[in-house]
């Protein structure tokens, strides 16, 4: 069955759930109930990558992130959402065992971290930067072109001496996409996955959803979940979600109806 990764943002500000989790203490209390819901990896976050998110410092987003890794550390497989090498290696010291860059590892020196770490790394695709990445987005053939960003991105990983297997794709829905540019990612997922790579495929309570059903980030369950079983359907290796017990559940009825 396709795997489930839950969201621990320890953020003030991230599209959803800002705020509520900054707090090391109530990101744990989270964090152990996704896990009981059925997240089979956790993905944690200190810096925000919602459309016009500020970047963070190195030193504050350590302090968010270290301490609830370290905490967490022997339950399941723990992701760190970073775009920096110097957190990716401190998040690794402390527990972590993925580093999930919606950068591509495109910071300097990241490739050669990735390598140096051994890692499993999450290689994500996004046009510009949060502080920009909605503003007017264009693209001549949004599926050929993130395909091949990712590919590009995954030869320059492995040239670094990232072993194959550990490389993941990430269409990136959302960074930096229009409505129609993330339907028609949704819609070639299959393209994707044929490459070999798992994929990772993160759509939970996007705002594309809203575009199709005008709804708040905390309102969008449906739409997560539909774009979670397309996802599934695909072949899509794990989804990242915010509602954990929910997605696992509609998961499973569409595996045992699939077995059926």
């Amino acid at each position: 069955m396709t795997a489930v990764w839950g969201i621990v943002n320890v953020t003030p500000d991230s599209f959803s759930d800002g705020g509520r989790f900054l707090e090391t203490g109530a990101a744990l209390s989270h964090a152990r109930r996704l896990i009981a819901d059925g997240a089979d990896v956790l993905d944690i976050g200190a810096e925000s990558t919602r459309p016009g998110a500020e970047p963070v410092d190195e030193a504050v987003e350590l302090g968010r992130i270290v301490p609830l890794i370290q905490a967490l550390a022997g339950t399941v497989p723990l992701s760190v959402d970073t775009t920096k090498p110097a957190v990716a290696h401190a998040a690794m010291a402390a527990g972590a065992a993925i580093w999930n860059d919606v950068t591509a590892l495109g910071t300097p020196g990241a490739p050669e971290m990735a390598a140096e770490l051994g890692c499993q790394v999450v290689l994500m695709h996004m046009q510009g930067e949060p502080r920009t990445m909605q503003h007017a987005p264009r693209y001549a053939d949004v599926v050929g072109e993130v395909e091949a960003f990712l590919l590009a991105r995954a030869q320059a990983a492995q040239a670094a001496g990232v072993a194959r297997d550990r490389i993941w794709l990430d269409p990136g829905i959302g960074f930096g996409k229009t409505l129609q540019h993330n339907l028609a990612l949704l819609a070639a997922l299959p393209r994707l996955v044929a490459h070999g790579y798992p994929v990772l495929l993160g759509a939970s309570r996007k705002r594309f959803i809203a575009a199709i059903d005008p709804s708040e980030a905390d309102g969008r369950l449906g739409g997560s979940i539909a774009a979670a079983l397309a996802g599934a359907a695909a072949g899509v290796t794990a989804v990242r979600v915010h509602d954990v017990r929910e997605t696992v559940q509609a998961l499973k009825v569409a595996a045992a109806i699939a077995e059926a």
